[in-house]
């Protein structure tokens, strides 16, 4: 019988522990980092901003990588750690469907 508690106590708290470990920043405000600093990370990965902004308590940048790809960046406001970086790929597949229609083209 205990052993039946033990493994339905563990079931019950396990999803609720799943849903804290996304990329959800928990962190109160007075340890964010300013907005200049996430700049100059920016400026120190060679990325262009558009913006930053707070979305799920991160830091997220949006703009362009030294490519010129669209990114996506979500940052850490206290440790500024790179947490999640996504490149958005729709601009390439347009850049190779016209490279390869001209392609053809021009064969």
């Amino acid at each position: 019988m205990k052993k039946t508690l033990t493994i339905l106590s563990f079931l019950a708290v396990f999803p609720a522990g799943m849903a804290l470990a996304d990329d959800d920043c928990f962190v109160p405000m007075a340890n964010w980092q300013p907005r200049d600093a996430v700049e100059r990370l920016a400026e120190e990965n060679g990325w262009s901003v558009r913006r930053i902004k707070i979305d799920d308590g991160c830091y997220e940048i949006d703009g362009n990588d030294a490519d010129g790809r669209r990114i996506e960046v979500t940052v850490h406001p206290a440790t500024l750690e790179l947490i999640d970086i996504e490149y958005d790929d729709e601009n390439d597949d347009d850049d190779r469907s016209r490279r390869d229609r001209e392609k053809r083209k021009n064969d």
